[in-house]
Formats: structure tokens, C-alpha cells, sequence
């Protein structure tokens, strides 16, 4: 009678262990599903299209500009003709390094007087630059080579070096 009795105290014990796995199963499987959900960054900053709107093509200037867009984070190296504002957005999923998938730069473009002259924005489509808007008073396009530049980068970064680590 003693091994019937084993029997049935194994069999009823069974149902609450197979539960405690199961749930246990579920836990981890939900744990590793977060950890593979991705995590996006932005840095950057890119005037929104609104304030951009308030600027006036051969009217304003860099002291009229600035309380409308703000200050940029990198300006026109050798004569200060242009303002440039950079936007990038990242993302990491798991253990994968994080991976740059959108960059926007604003270039407003002034005259030696101080003018504006030019307003344009830019992105990437397939690592190329394109134009995503342009309010132009000149045909060319001043200050390209910096917008090379700042796109350059594109895909070299590594985590790391945007975080200053």
C-alpha cells in the first residue's frame, strides 16, 4: 500500500510543478523578448518647421534669426556665412551595436552683410544627401562641403564616441 500511496502523492505534486515551470518559461521568454526590443536616441537639434517658417529669406538677419530658431551647434567654418543644426537619430537592439537611421541638417545661409540668404534642409535617402526643402534667393548652393562633411560621418560613429565614451 505504501507504493500506491507514493504513487498518488507524486501525481498530485506534479500538476503544481509543471505550473511553477511553465510560469517560469513564460517569465524568461518575456525577459528576453524586452531585451531584443530596440532603443532609440536622438541628439541634436533641428529647428521644427514652424520656426523655420518665421524666417524671411532677405530680410532677417543673424540677430533676428537667432530668437526664431536658435543657436546653432556648428557654424560656417572660414567666412561664418552659414548656420548649421544636426539632428541624428540612433538605434540599438539587444547586444548590436547601435546603428545611425536618420540624420537631418537645417543650413541657413547668409549674406557677408549679415542677411539671410538661404534656408534648406536636408537627409539622407540611401546615404546620399537630398534636399528636403529649400527656400533659395541664389542658385547655388553655398557651404556644400560642409554639408559633405556632416554627412560624411554617416555609419562611422560608434556608440560609444556619441555618448563621449
Amino acid at each position: 500500500m505504501t507504493g500506491k500511496t507514493d504513487k498518488t502523492q507524486a501525481a498530485q505534486r506534479a500538476p503544481g510543478a509543471s505550473r511553477a515551470l511553465r510560469v517560469l518559461v513564460a517569465g524568461a521568454l518575456a525577459l528576453a523578448l524586452a531585451a531584443c526590443s530596440p532603443i532609440y536616441r536622438n541628439h541634436g537639434y533641428v529647428p521644427a518647421e514652424e520656426d523655420l517658417a518665421q524666417l524671411v529669406v532677405g530680410k532677417d538677419t543673424r540677430e533676428t534669426a537667432a530668437p526664431k530658431v536658435g543657436r546653432p551647434s556648428t557654424s560656417g567654418l572660414l567666412a561664418d556665412t552659414g548656420w548649421y543644426y544636426v539632428q541624428s537619430r540612433w538605434e540599438q537592439k539587444g547586444a548590436l551595436p547601435a546603428r545611425e537611421i536618420d540624420r537631418q541638417v537645417v543650413a541657413l545661409t547668409f549674406s557677408e552683410s549679415g542677411t539671410l540668404t538661404n534656408v534648406e534642409k536636408f537627409g539622407l535617402e540611401r546615404g546620399q544627401i537630398v534636399p528636403l526643402s529649400r527656400r533659395v534667393t541664389e542658385t547655388n548652393v553655398k557651404g556644400m562641403s560642409v554639408l559633405t562633411q556632416l554627412f560624411s560621418n554617416f555609419g562611422r560613429l560608434s556608440a560609444g564616441q556619441v555618448v563621449g565614451q
